[in-house]
């Protein structure tokens, strides 16, 4: 009796598929793509690729890998069209991203990518990123009654933002060491602060805390609609186990990579968690600053006693006077004041505010080589000169609004 032949099973069904130039430059993510799905994907080219997610087969798919490097730089607005084209039929985008700018990685998560992993792939990158995207398909499970949700709490932070009217003005050093000082003050009644580098470009927070800078904060901001208690959490770092600081991203990015709504949902995410919430703003104004503004309880303006200082201040009150927007929130602080005994600083202080007709309500008085020593070193004034003016008139500020904040606590209850 003869045998008959061994059916041939049927072909794997494609669950996935890479969109690149070259696979063949990606060799790494071959490997993985077979380790994770076996013979179930496929790969196409950027030049089909707008042809291929028009056909009814790829509806079918969980995700498209698009694999893209520095030599694509040139060609990002048509690879994220393509990127557009997918997330118009529903799929999932994993980026794959070797050596590419902050700024095209930034379109692209614009366009709608889901996730990006950096190219080489770090071990379990991939797996770790098909998961979430997975989990981000299907439903929410129901939430545990007996496990605390991370993505709010009873908390209702006092926002306090800080801005330099120019350069060189100490707005980064006076926020940095606010907010440390808020943090000793709150932690003993088991309240918590965190500090948010919002200056994403040049932002020092980092470098005067000596914390090291993370990826988290990059993807934090790319996609921040997708953000959760947890998320936000894990981009944090902690200093000295009281302050919470959310850093500069690694990278130079686009001011515009945030923009109102993402910054507003950023700040409310920040209030749910802490007791207060002090930004370190750039010195530019962008389009998520009004955004800060509305938001903020205390809008803390630095400034020197000199003629660009008072020359931007004036700026900045016509344009919040232009737009309607809440002037009184502003309080203008001047680093560096004369002291007591100097009649005559004292005497251009008092002209300076008369021209600006404003108040300077914090004079704070000049900290010397305490404060720069204290930056190069990844200090705080706390630490390395306790008994500096400087420090003591911030602490002295920490103090009364923490007891505001606490009495404002208390009258919502």
């Amino acid at each position: 009796m003869t045998s008959m032949p061994a059916p041939i099973p049927d072909q794997a069904p494609i669950r996935a598929c890479t969109v690149s130039r070259d696979i063949q430059n990606f060799d790494l993510l071959i490997e993985e793509m077979e380790a994770e799905l076996g013979g179930g994907w496929g790969d196409i080219a950027f030049a089909e690729a707008q042809d291929f997610l028009e056909q009814p087969e790829a509806r079918h798919l969980e995700f498209i890998a698009v694999a893209v490097g520095d030599a694509d730089a040139a060609n990002i607005a048509a690879i994220g069209e393509i990127v557009e084209t997918a997330k118009r039929h529903g799929l999932r985008v994993l980026v794959i991203a070797e050596e590419l700018s902050p700024i095209a990685l930034h379109q692209l998560m614009r366009k709608g990518a889901d996730d990006f992993v950096p190219y080489p792939l770090p071990e379990g990158a991939l797996h770790d990123a098909v998961e979430r995207l997975r989990r981000a398909g299907s439903p929410a499970p129901a939430p545990d009654p007996s496990c605390p949700r991370l993505s709010r709490s009873n908390r209702d932070g006092v926002v306090l933002p800080v801005q330099g009217l120019a350069g060189g003005v100490g707005a980064s050093t006076f926020a940095v060491n606010l907010a440390w000082e808020l943090s000793l003050i709150a932690g003993e009644v088991g309240g918590r602060v965190c500090l948010l580098d919002l200056d994403l470009q040049f932002g020092s927070a980092a470098t005067y805390l000596d914390l090291p800078r993370k990826e988290a904060v990059f993807e934090l901001l790319s996609d921040i609609a997708a953000m959760d208690g947890e998320g936000f959490l894990q981009a944090l770092q902690v200093y000295r186990k009281e302050l919470h600081v959310l850093t500069a991203p690694t990278d130079i990015l686009p001011l515009d990579i945030v923009g109102p709504e993402e910054i507003n949902a950023l700040i409310d995410m920040a209030r749910s968690q802490f007791d207060f919430v002090v930004i370190d703003m750039p010195k530019t104004i962008v389009n998520w600053t009004e955004a800060v503004i509305n938001r903020s309880h205390l809008y803390f303006a630095l400034l020197a006693l000199d003629m660009r200082s008072a020359q931007n201040a004036l700026r900045v009150i016509r344009a919040l006077k232009s737009e309607g927007l809440p002037r009184e929130r502003l309080r203008f602080a001047l680093n560096r004041a004369p002291k007591f005994t100097d009649l005559s600083g004292r005497g251009r202080v008092r002209r300076l505010a008369d021209s600006l007709d404003i108040e300077i309500g914090l004079m704070l008085p000049d900290g010397g080589r305490s404060v720069t020593e204290a930056g190069d070193h990844g200090l705080l004034l706390a630490e390395t000169a306790a008994r500096s003016p400087l420090r003591k008139e911030i602490r002295k500020l920490a103090l009364s609004l923490h007891d505001v904040g606490t009495a404002a606590a208390a009258a919502a209850q």
